[in-house]
């Protein structure tokens, strides 16, 4: 397989542009609220949710969502569910979750790329994603642990790909996700062992959001 530098070239421009288009930061300061002093100090989908609201969250989660799948989903439909199609699709993938945990427009600050990640994911491998975001939803529910959620999520990729015979490049793609994504947790994981780790609570009134500002620290995407 012979692979074109340019189009490699702009599959990671495009995907690390679409990264750090940092609509958590963005949206959070048009409410007059700067995401990086609040809560968990990042600007993913959750501490937006806490800090400002669930609209703004949930609107958050489903702009990191797109820019995933865009960024991946582009350079598939120039070249179908081909091998060069797969190579070009995950260097946009990779490069959108650089962008959104290293953006541009934020002095290479942002989140831990779960929700740019699952978009990319769906893009690729839309049985693993539909899979991951059941596994999710259960844990999340059962734990209120967002970290707990995500990192399960990342685990149940190459698990699912593995099950259902998908091709092995597709496979180590996911296994590399699932590091990525276990080691931007490193902190959270930390917190776990340590019973430390903060559960996820809906946005609160003022008064209780006051009462409880002091022990919400380091939360994760």
């Amino acid at each position: 397989m012979s692979l074109d530098v340019t189009l490699a070239i702009a599959s990671a421009v495009i995907g690390y542009i679409a990264g750090s288009l940092s609509f958590g930061y963005w949206i959070a300061k048009a409410k007059g609220v700067d995401i990086f002093a609040v809560g968990s100090r990042n600007p993913g989908a959750t501490n937006v949710k806490r800090s400002v609201g669930s609209k703004a969250g949930n609107l958050v989660f489903i702009l990191d969502f797109v820019k995933g799948l865009l960024a991946t989903g582009w350079p598939l439909l120039l070249h179908g569910n081909s091998e060069s199609g797969y190579v070009y699709g995950l260097i946009g993938l990779f490069a959108a979750v650089l962008g959104h945990s290293f953006s541009i427009f934020t002095g290479f600050r942002g989140g831990k790329g779960v929700a740019t990640m699952l978009g990319g994911v769906a893009a690729l491998m839309p049985l693993a994603a539909l899979i991951g975001a059941v596994v999710w939803l259960i844990l999340f529910y059962a734990t209120r642990y967002v970290s707990v959620a995500s990192i399960a999520l990342a685990l149940s990729l190459p698990i699912a790909n593995w099950l259902s015979g998908q091709p092995s490049a597709l496979l180590w793609v996911s296994v590399a996700l699932a590091i990525v994504v276990i080691y931007r947790h490193k902190s959270n994981i930390i917190r776990l062992i340590k019973g430390q780790e903060n559960r996820f609570e809906r946005k609160k009134s003022a008064r209780d959001s006051s009462e409880q500002s002091e022990t919400t620290i380091e939360e994760t995407k």
